[in-house]
């Protein structure tokens, strides 16, 4: 398994923690946690992440749920944010629109504290995230742009290369990458008649 058992095994699905009430005591953190963010949470990394603060906290209002976070004994040590994207490739608006209506998670970036890298910290919250992509439906496949020394990297997680990115950044250009989160299936297609109306019908699922 890609964790270790140092690393606490939470459901499949990352739900956000709720706080304790007040006055509840002094609070106790989890050994290791991982949860959606708050627009809070990533100031401690902001100076260890490509993303602006405030582009940080843009993306966590509009589509926290699109975020992961893991935190060791309350503190963020790494996180990954996204959001949904409406198109076959991504264009200059996918770095700073979020389309509520489309089926592909564009990773915008992949952080991790500089304390803690070198440590695998990077692919276990990676492959966390794409798990929990699985639990929300309407996602279909996650995409990412990166710089061709990080290719390796987000191959061992699975994703393929689709080409040279039609976005540059200055003299920076990337190769655009995506994941299947729900490969499509290319099964025969079969037709029958209810009544005068065609209706698609699923291929059989015995043995010819």
């Amino acid at each position: 398994s890609i964790c270790d058992q140092q690393i606490h095994i939470f459901s499949k699905c990352a739900l956000p923690c709720v706080p304790p009430p007040p006055g509840a005591g002094i609070a106790t953190f989890p050994a290791s946690e991982f949860r959606c963010l708050r627009p809070e949470d990533p100031s401690s990394l902001c100076l260890e992440c490509p993303l602006h603060l405030d582009e940080v906290c843009h993306f966590l209002t509009l589509c926290p749920e699109l975020s992961l976070g893991w935190f060791e004994e309350g503190r963020l040590v790494a996180f990954i944010i996204g959001s949904l994207w409406d198109q076959e490739k991504l264009a200059m608006d996918a770095l700073t629109l979020h389309k509520p209506h489309g089926s592909t998670v564009h990773l915008h970036v992949l952080a991790v504290h500089r304390t803690f890298r070198q440590q695998g910290k990077g692919s276990i919250l990676m492959w966390r995230y794409l798990q929990y992509l699985r639990c929300l439906p309407y996602v279909r496949c996650a995409v990412l742009m990166c710089e061709y020394f990080l290719f390796p990297f987000y191959q061992k997680s699975g994703f393929k290369v689709q080409g040279h990115s039609d976005i540059t950044v200055g003299p920076l250009t990337f190769i655009e990458m995506m994941y299947p989160v729900r490969p499509r299936v290319h099964a025969p297609q079969q037709w029958c008649l209810r009544g005068h109306e065609p209706r698609l019908m699923p291929p059989s699922m015995g043995g010819v």
